[in-house]
């Protein structure tokens, strides 16, 4: 199949299909004789597997690792070891994002606490407090800069 016919298969963008191909995540397609390339079933799986990784916000060198588990052990199961551990590293980067989120959840509704909805006299507290934190005074959702 062609790279288009991959991309609509898989939902990885053409561009996307290339760079994966460069950064040596997909092994290169034969070529036709006109010099297109010629995706297979291995491709297709192989960018299936790593769009599900991608969906799981692995970064690339880690869908790399597991790529060469696979790689270099066909037919045998990899070092399940090192595989559980790549995905706990996974798992400590997403709990410490969403831990991230949710102080910045705090901030934006502590931001958002100074807006009364009134606006008297065209001043808003939320706009206040940002332009105060722009001038390097303490705002609702920050603590005064040390």
């Amino acid at each position: 199949m062609q790279i288009k016919a991959l991309a609509a298969a898989t939902g990885v963008d053409v561009e996307t299909i290339r760079y994966y191909e460069k950064q040596g995540l997909l092994p290169a397609p034969a070529r036709r004789s006109n010099g297109y390339r010629d995706y297979e079933t291995v491709h297709l799986e192989r960018l299936a597997f790593i769009r599900h990784c991608r969906a799981l916000d692995m970064p690339l060198a880690d869908v790399a690792r597991l790529l060469g588990f696979i790689d270099d052990q066909p037919g045998a199961s990899p070092d399940a070891s090192a595989v559980d551990a790549l995905v706990a590293e996974q798992l400590n980067r997403v709990r410490a994002r969403l831990k991230s989120m949710q102080a910045l959840e705090k901030q934006l509704l502590q931001l958002q606490s100074r807006c009364d909805g009134r606006h008297e006299n065209g001043r808003c507290g939320i706009l206040n407090d940002l332009v105060a934190a722009a001038h390097g005074e303490a705002c609702a959702c920050h603590a005064h800069p040390a």
